[in-house]
């Protein structure tokens, strides 16, 4: 038999060790769970110090990451942030991995990309082509005599220009360039002004026989705008197009010196230069303002003596002389008519010498001296309702 051990006395130990606790199972009812077991006292299995479905915090840098690569915006920083992200999330446990990679990837595709356009000049070719829409028509590079095609016709706006031989069908051709002074945007209404001036004194001196002129072609304007004008664009380009914007040209309308005869030349000079002088006609009427038609009357009493004594100092073709002669007695005649109206007491006597100087203008003289010379021998039409120049902005 055994002596059980006094109260008190060590326990003998087991042969086998302390048996281990069953971590899962409750703790004794005579004592508390002690600190240290499995898992954290009152706390859910999960991340220590984490309740179990807290959601995790998006990593930064994996967002800026992902934006950079989709807008492929300085593709080697979106590459750079999407790398470190992936660093911080696994160190961090953040969520975002997703996104850093989707970045990465991103910025790499970009980095290829702008690989290719460094490599073939389409980086170049885009930002001129940015430039030239920018400028407008400085980067046209158009001059008198060219001809052109324009993708949005020659109203509106006008970005783009396609040069094109004026012996097929067309949209405009050049008569003139004219360079405004430096300095700030003058304004839409000054530069129309501007082109109107410009343009029309040098219509006659591209197309000097104004009867050659068809009804159907009008005078446009290619002008800079406000944006251009920042880009340094100074240029109003003259141009002749078709009065239906569907419907082009076709050959060249120019007749200069470059391609008339000196003859021709001689008498479309005299003759514009009589046109020009009509063209000063002052707004008001005679009943309103008679002093302003007397002065206006003498100017071309003035003008036209001068032209008569250039159609009489050239020496004309034989054939070409007695019809010139004819048209400068006209021309003589009508001089007179226009000295009585720039000394006419009231409107009703100017209006009848007026009438009788007027009735010398593209009359049977000229339409024989023309003929004689190959010039148009039919007078125009003039449209008394007919608008202005058309214009278009670049």
């Amino acid at each position: 038999m055994s002596i059980p051990p006094p109260p008190g006395a060590p326990q003998p130990q087991d042969p086998y060790g302390p048996q281990p606790r069953d971590p899962y199972a409750p703790p004794p009812a005579d004592r508390p769970s002690a600190p240290g077991a499995y898992g954290t006292a009152g706390m859910p299995y999960g991340t220590a110090g984490t309740p179990y479905g807290t959601p995790k915090s998006v990593n930064a840098l994996a967002v800026a990451a992902l934006v950079l690569g989709v807008l492929c915006f300085i593709p080697a920083l979106g590459l750079v942030l999407g790398l470190v992200a992936l660093w911080q999330i696994k160190r961090s446990g953040q969520s975002g991995r997703g996104l850093a990679i989707g970045g990465a990837v991103l910025s790499c595709a970009g980095l290829v990309l702008w690989a290719v356009v460094l490599s073939t000049g389409a980086a170049t070719t885009a930002w001129e082509g940015f430039k030239d829409g920018a400028q407008g028509n400085k980067s046209l590079s158009l001059a008198k005599g060219d001809c052109f095609d324009a993708p949005g016709g020659l109203e509106g706006d006008t970005y783009d220009v396609d040069p094109v031989s004026c012996a097929g069908r067309h949209d405009g051709e050049v008569f003139g360039v004219v360079t405004l002074p430096g300095g700030s945007y003058p304004g839409d209404a000054a530069i129309t002004d501007a082109a109107d001036e410009r343009c029309f004194a040098l219509q006659d001196q591209y197309a000097m026989d104004t009867w050659a002129m068809p009804a159907h072609v009008d005078v446009y304007y290619l002008m800079p705008s406000r944006d251009s004008w920042r880009w340094g664009d100074r240029v109003i380009t003259c141009v002749f197009g078709h009065t239906d914007a569907g419907t082009g040209l076709t050959g060249s309308l120019r007749g200069d010196p470059t391609t008339l005869g000196t003859d021709q030349v001689v008498f479309l000079s005299t003759a514009n230069a009589f046109d020009a002088a009509l063209y000063e006609e002052p707004e008001d009427t005679p009943e309103d303002d008679l002093a302003a038609h007397r002065a206006w009357a003498t100017q071309v009493h003035d003008v036209l003596g001068d032209q008569i004594e250039a159609l009489r100092a050239h020496s004309w073709p034989s054939g070409a002389r007695r019809p010139v002669a004819d048209l400068v007695e006209d021309m003589e005649d009508a001089r007179e008519e226009w000295a009585r109206a720039s000394e006419a007491p009231d409107a009703d006597t100017y209006l009848a010498h007026y009438d009788e100087a007027y009735a010398f203008v593209d009359g049977p003289a000229t339409v024989t001296a023309r003929k004689a010379l190959g010039l148009a021998s039919t007078p125009p039409a003039y449209d008394e309702d007919e608008g202005g120049a058309s214009e278009a902005q670049v």
